[in-house]
Formats: structure tokens, C-alpha cells, sequence
């Protein structure tokens, strides 16, 4: 983390500043804070692999004791949650510079949440997200002010953010991902959404942040998890700027069926708690029609709580004013800013003049709750080029624009998958 983060962050518990508690046991890579312990008022944080981790726990009171020690590897262990066959797993990952992100994943992970994680840049809900982040993003002027992925996960809506444009005439600050498990962070960090800043932090809890801060809040899909709805609602409008955008995209509604739903509301209560600013409601099913058939969102028209009944999700827009209105058109990913790889949901085969994909889902609960997904990813499809070799838009020819649309073809951070 960078040092001027401190000036952002304020103690979840007593509110005050934030600052290095003990020199000694500090770590700085080049300009950055690697671990450190930070002291509040009231009690103490750690810092560890450059991420502030402002919860206090048993976890969180051995790590700042390993860190006091010089023990970096234990407090970084203890965070992650890994027991001794899992660390070793990790450890021998970690000394090879080509690990992956899936490959690390099933180690932190190996469950449905890893599933998810790992096919989450093409699943219709986060195509939707992306959209509504892109449109606010686009509506708050590319502000200078800080833009917060809360709930964030291992930062993959954090990354559409860090490579949004931005105003040249002032310095733009990095996007936050704010999560309550460290190792979904670490991930972030390492390997998503490496240009981000992150905190560790708990979403049931006064966020640690200070006032009007940033200029668009999301928080796509978690808060149907959160039990302290009231508390978080009113936190969210608190950091956010005045003339800002809080965004919950795919909030799982009590009127209709959804996987592993969570504890769910109807849309006339998420709408309630926002009501302070001017929440708007939209249908998620209308959403993704129209951005996949048009490729743009049209925020003009909200919809009324009642007209939403038996839909299964919906987006929230909440601000003070006219700040995100109108039809917004999201154009076709295009550029690439990572590396160019097949989906990870394909199967490759070789073929004559390059390869043949074939679409497989991981299990039958991801087909079940993604399989939307088929509306834009084919069954099967050939692509003109050898799929174990570096591809460029050059290689995929007059197909890449049509595979990059798809998402056949993704734009994945370096080391994603193998």
C-alpha cells in the first residue's frame, strides 16, 4: 500500500487516524508499505502483503505478534487461512514465478466460491455489473476522487475500474477493493487487479473510511449476504461523495428464485434503506437483453418495486441528483491490456489452421446458475489460430472483434489461467 492511503482510512471502531504504530516492524518495498502494524485510539491493525487489515480478531492479534517478531511468512499464512499442507502447497506455488491465479485459487479455494471466481469475467451477471460500472463511471465526469469496489472479492470488477480513463489534469488515485477475506484481496493484488489499493475490512461494520470520498461506490452481488443491511446502506452513502454514484448491481430479490440467494429483500426494501439519495430500480433480465442485443444500458425509465415481483435479481442506482440518466452505449471490448487468452470455460482441441472450442461448464450447479451464459458463448466454435502460442488481434483476424464481443476471447490479467 501507499503511505498517502493512511490519509483515507479512518479506525472502524473509534474513528480516529490511522498511523504506523511500529517502526521496526515495517517493511517498505520501494515507495510502498509491504507489513507494518498501524495504531489507532483505540487498538492495533497489521499490514501484511501490503494490505491493511482493519478487523481485530485472534487471526488479526497473531499477525501483528508474527510481524512484531519479524515472522512475515506466519502472519501472511495465518491470514490466508491455510492449515500446514496447504501452506506448503502455497509455498512451493509461490517460488514459481509462473504460478496462475486458478492455480492459486485451488489452493485458497476449492470450492464453488473458487468456481466462480475463476469463470467470473464472462458470467452474465458480471457482464451486467461491468456495464453499470462503466455507464457510472462515465457519468460522475472520470472524477478525481477514489472509486470503491466494496464487497470487491479477489477485484475483478476493481480491474474493469483501474483501466477506466481518467482526467489528466489532476492525479488520479488508484481504485480501493474493500473485502473482509484477506486471501480473496491477495489474489487482487496479485494477480487481478494489481494497480489497486486494498483493504481488509468488514462490510457488517462502520466502514474505515472517511466522508464523501469517493466518487462511485459498487457493490455487485454481496449484499444479500450481509446481515447489518441498515448499517452498511447508510456507510455507503456516508464515504460516498454528494454529487457521487452508489451502484448495487444483481441484488438477489425475496420475490423471486435464486441460487444460494442469501438473506434476501424485496426490491420496495433495498429501495427504502437508499432513500435518503434517489434510488432507482432496474431489472437485471432487462438489462442483460438489452446489452446484448442493442450493447447498451438505457437508465432513462426505473422501474416500480411492484413491477419487479417474481424477478429473480435487480440493479440499484442511488445518487443526489441527475448524475446517471439516459441510454448509455458500452462499446465492444476491444483493446487488450492484459494478455489474450480463450475463455476458461473452452475446451481446445487442435484442429487444421488452428483450433476448435468447446463450451464446458465446471459443474452442474455453475451451468444451472450461469448457463445464461449461452446466449453469447457458442457451443462450439473454430478460431483461426494455435491456442498454445501468444495470441494478437492480428492472429484472430477479422474474427476478433466478434470473439472479443462474445467472450470467447477474453482480455484476462497476466497469469490468470494456464
Amino acid at each position: 500500500m501507499h503511505e498517502s492511503l493512511l490519509d483515507m482510512l479512518r479506525c472502524p471502531y473509534c474513528g480516529t487516524r490511522l498511523e504506523l504504530a511500529n517502526n521496526d516492524a515495517v517493511v517498505r518495498i520501494g515507495d510502498e508499505l509491504d507489513s507494518g502494524v498501524l495504531g489507532c485510539q483505540c487498538c492495533a491493525f497489521p499490514i501484511v502483503a501490503g494490505i491493511p487489515v482493519l478487523v481485530t480478531n485472534a487471526v488479526t492479534g497473531a499477525a501483528i505478534r508474527a510481524l512484531e517478531a519479524g515472522r512475515h511468512d506466519e502472519a501472511l499464512t495465518g491470514l490466508l487461512g491455510l492449515d500446514t499442507p496447504r501452506a506448503s502447497r502455497m509455498q512451493a506455488l509461490l517460488a514459481d514465478k509462473a504460478t496462475t491465479f486458478q492455480e492459486a485459487i485451488e489452493v485458497l479455494s476449492p470450492d464453488p466460491e473458487g468456481t466462480y471466481f475463476v469463470y467470473r469475467f464472462s458470467d452474465p451477471t458480471f457482464r451486467v455489473a461491468e456495464a453499470l460500472v462503466i455507464a457510472a463511471d462515465e457519468a460522475t465526469g472520470q472524477a478525481s476522487k477514489p472509486r470503491l469496489d466494496l464487497c470487491g472479492g479477489s477485484g475483478h470488477l476493481t480491474r474493469v475500474l483501474s483501466e477506466r480513463p481518467r482526467r489528466s489534469d489532476s492525479p488520479q488515485p488508484d481504485p480501493i477493493v474493500a473485502d473482509l477475506h484477506f486471501w480473496k484481496l491477495w489474489l487482487a493484488t496479485r494477480f487481478t487487479a494489481p494497480n489497486c489499493a486494498a483493504v481488509c475490512c468488514d462490510a457488517e461494520a462502520p466502514l474505515p473510511f472517511r466522508p464523501d470520498l469517493f466518487s462511485l461506490v459498487v457493490l455487485a452481488d454481496a449484499f444479500p449476504y450481509i446481515w447489518n443491511k441498515r448499517l452498511c446502506a447508510d456507510e455507503m452513502l456516508r464515504v460516498a461523495d454528494p454529487n457521487g454514484v452508489v451502484l448495487m448491481p444483481h441484488l438477489h430479490s425475496a420475490l423471486g428464485e435464486n441460487m444460494s440467494a442469501g438473506d434476501t429483500l424485496t426490491p420496495s426494501a433495498y429501495r427504502d434503506l437508499f432513500a435518503t439519495w434517489q434510488p432507482r430500480l432496474f431489472s437485471d433480465t432487462t438489462l442483460l437483453d438489452e446489452l446484448l442485443d442493442h450493447h447498451h444500458l438505457d437508465l432513462t425509465t426505473p422501474r416500480s418495486p411492484t413491477s419487479l415481483d417474481g424477478e429473480p435479481s435487480l440493479a440499484l442506482l442511488a445518487t443526489r441528483g441527475d448524475t446517471i440518466r439516459g441510454v448509455h452505449t458500452i462499446p465492444p471490448p476491444l483493446t487488450v491490456t492484459g494478455q489474450l487468452k480463450v475463455n476458461p470455460l473452452y475446451r481446445a482441441t487442435s484442429r487444421p489452421g488452428g483450433a476448435r472450442l468447446t463450451l464446458q461448464f465446471p459443474s452442474q450447479e455453475y451451468e444451472q446458475e450461469f448457463g445464461t451464459c449461452r446466449r453469447y458463448l457458442p457451443e462450439t466454435v473454430d478460431i483461426p489460430t494455435d491456442v498454445s502460442k501468444t495470441m494478437t488481434p492480428n492472429t484472430l483476424g477479422d474474427r476478433y472483434a466478434e470473439l472479443r464481443r462474445r467472450r470467447v476471447i477474453l482480455d484476462l490479467p497476466l497469469r490468470y489461467c494456464p
